[in-house]
Parts: C-alpha cells; sequence; structure tokens
C-alpha cells in the first residue's frame, strides 16, 4: 500500500464542457490518457492517490459527473481537495450524497476534515495568496480575509488529524503553494509550523518547467504536485 499525488488534472470528459487543456500546447496533447496509462501503471487498487486542486473544469456536481466517474475508473482509494477551477465543488454532505447516489465510491472529498492512508494523516485545504499581485481573483477581492479563512480550514484539518492519529505523520496538501519566491503567506505557514508540518504538497502552477520539483522554507519541504509539471504521472508520497 502506498500513497501518491497529483493535482491540476482538470478533467474535461463532459462533452459539453469543451475545456480540453491541449489548447496549451503540445505538453497537454492526449493528457487525459496519458494520466490513466501512467496512474494505473504505478497505482495499485490498494494505493491511495490525493488530488489536491483543479480536480474538474465542470462547472456543477452534474456536469462533473464524467470525471468523477473516471477518476473512480483508476485503481486506488482517490482523495480529492478543493482549487481554484473547481466551481462543481459544493458542502461535504452534498458531494458525498451524489457520490453515493451515482456509485463514485472511490473518491474522498478533503474539506475540513482528514484521512488516514498507510501511516499517513492527509490534511489540507486549498489555500491562497495574500498578496495582490500575485492572486487572481479581482482586485475588490477581501484576500486577507480569504486567506484567514484558509488557514482556519487547514488549522480544522490538521486538528481533525490528530484525532485521527497522534502516531502517523500529518502532511498537508493545499493547491496553491504558501511560500513561492519571495511571496511566503505567513497565516497559512504559522499554522503548519504549530502542528509540526515537515512535508506539504501544492498545485497549481503551470508553464514554469525548469524550477526545482521542491524547496525547502523554516525546515519544511514544500514538493510540486501539477500533473503537466509531472508529466502526468503521480508522483511518491510514501507508504
Amino acid at each position: 500500500m502506498a500513497v501518491f499525488v497529483l493535482s491540476d488534472l482538470h478533467l474535461s470528459t463532459n462533452a459539453g464542457t469543451d475545456k480540453s487543456m491541449e489548447v496549451f500546447g503540445t505538453k497537454w496533447k492526449d493528457y487525459i490518457n496519458r494520466i490513466k496509462n501512467n496512474w494505473n501503471r504505478l497505482v495499485t487498487p490498494e494505493d491511495t492517490v490525493v488530488v489536491n486542486g483543479d480536480v474538474s473544469w465542470a462547472m456543477t456536481l452534474d456536469e462533473a459527473k464524467s470525471d468523477f466517474e473516471f477518476l473512480n475508473s483508476l485503481n486506488g482509494t482517490k482523495i480529492i481537495g478543493k482549487g481554484n477551477h473547481d466551481f462543481w465543488w459544493s458542502t461535504l454532505s452534498k458531494v458525498n450524497a451524489f457520490f453515493e447516489e451515482n456509485k463514485i465510491d472511490t473518491v474522498k472529498i478533503l474539506h475540513n476534515n482528514a484521512h488516514i492512508a498507510d501511516r499517513l494523516v492527509i490534511c489540507g485545504s486549498r489555500g491562497w495568496y495574500n498578496d495582490d499581485k500575485i492572486a487572481t481573483m479581482p482586485k475588490t477581492a477581501d484576500y486577507q480575509k480569504i486567506v484567514s479563512r484558509e488557514a482556519a480550514r487547514i488549522k480544522a484539518s490538521l486538528k481533525e488529524g490528530e484525532k485521527l492519529s497522534s502516531e502517523f505523520e500529518k502532511v498537508v496538501f493545499l493547491h496553491f503553494p504558501p511560500v513561492w519566491g519571495d511571496f511566503v503567506c505567513e497565516e497559512i505557514l504559522t499554522v503548519l509550523e504549530e502542528f509540526n508540518v515537515k512535508r506539504c504538497y501544492f498545485g497549481h502552477i503551470h508553464g514554469l518547467y525548469d524550477i526545482p520539483s521542491s524547496f525547502e522554507y523554516d525546515d519544511i519541504k514544500f514538493i510540486m504536485t501539477s500533473a503537466v509539471f509531472l508529466n502526468f504521472t503521480p508522483l511518491f508520497v510514501g507508504k
């Protein structure tokens, strides 16, 4: 049994969605089949894969059904978090009810909660930037409010993780990097340090390939998980 991670799948299997990432160049060519083939080559039915955001281009749960069915067909248990493009996202109860109704039985949601997978405690949330020079929300958005809310959600997830196990390592999976270049999201970093988190996996970054796959900041290792950066191959986390 093992844990892997792969974010930013940007699935678009619904014929009505028509937002294939192939329009962004050859690196994305046939990406959905590449995800499927690489995933099932590495991941066994007993393994777990965390998908930390930008799962589907769908705008609603119904529209995302075929994307969830695609995920469900892949090997292993999937734990999915929210990205900035996951507009289909709803409450935990509504998503779980939708999964049950549609027999999506290998996909779980990471939202104000935590999961145990092979002696690791899986925690996390979307995260956010609080620097409006690199954020993607309109200028009218209250960045500080958004970041404070996300920091609270990460803390809630880590608290739930502590309830699940005081023995296993707590690993955090975010969509946005809390540290990137000169930018540091102190609110989120403070939460990670409070809970002695040593590994944080993040996605979101597209179009940059000649960069380190990981780096350290304040004794925390940050690791990139974007699918296109990883050549659409799940990254081993541990077992």
